[in-house]
Order: C-alpha cells, then structure tokens, then sequence
C-alpha cells in the first residue's frame, strides 16, 4: 500500500518540478531541462529528481545552478502542492545521463 503512494505522490512531484524547470529554463535561450525521473523515500522527506539537461555540455554548469538554488526551488514546489502534502521533501538533484549513454553506444555500433 505504501508504495502506490509513493508512486503517486513521486508522479506528482515530477509533474510540478517539470513546469517550475520549463518556466525558469524559458529565460534561458537553448537550454532545456526535463525531468526524467523522481524517486521519494518511504517516509516521504527526501525526494530524489533525475534532470535530462539539454545540451549536454552545459550539464555541469546548469546542475551546479540547480543545486545553489535548491532552497528556492523547494519553497515554489511548496507553493504548488501545499494543499496536497504537509510536508515538502528535501530536495536532492543528480544528472541523468542515459540519453548520451545511449547515443555513445549506438556510435560504437556503427563503427
């Protein structure tokens, strides 16, 4: 039972880091950032968010950006699901790099 909740609520989460990323990423011409993935602790405090940045050199530089902002990111996350959770989770952002993986791999198959 626990886990549908945790997948509902991680969907949720997902969908709302999404639009707060497409809204501060409009300003930034040629850059997107999408949210691929977001896994949440059991008791729900910490949340785990795996961010496809586009284009990949940036990736490093937007990541850091991302993690310096974190606090303000949590407070609009808060502003959008205060009626839907009681407590916002912690946020914690990795980079999520399997697109290139799998771009290096198809090169590798080609040659």
């Amino acid at each position: 039972m626990q886990e549908t909740r945790q997948n509902r609520i991680a969907r949720l989460l997902q969908k709302e880091l999404s639009l707060i990323f497409q809204s501060q990423t409009r300003m930034m011409h040629g850059v997107m950032v999408s949210v691929t993935r977001v896994k949440i602790s059991p008791d729900l405090s910490v949340c785990t968010a795996y961010l496809s940045i586009f284009p990949s050199e940036r990736a490093d530089e937007i990541i850091g950006n991302v993690r310096t902002n974190e606090k303000t990111i949590r407070y609009e996350l808060g502003t959008r699901v205060r009626n839907q959770l009681r407590i916002i989770p912690e946020l914690r952002f990795f980079v999520d790099d399997s697109l290139d993986y799998i771009e290096h791999i198809d090169e590798l198959l080609k040659k």
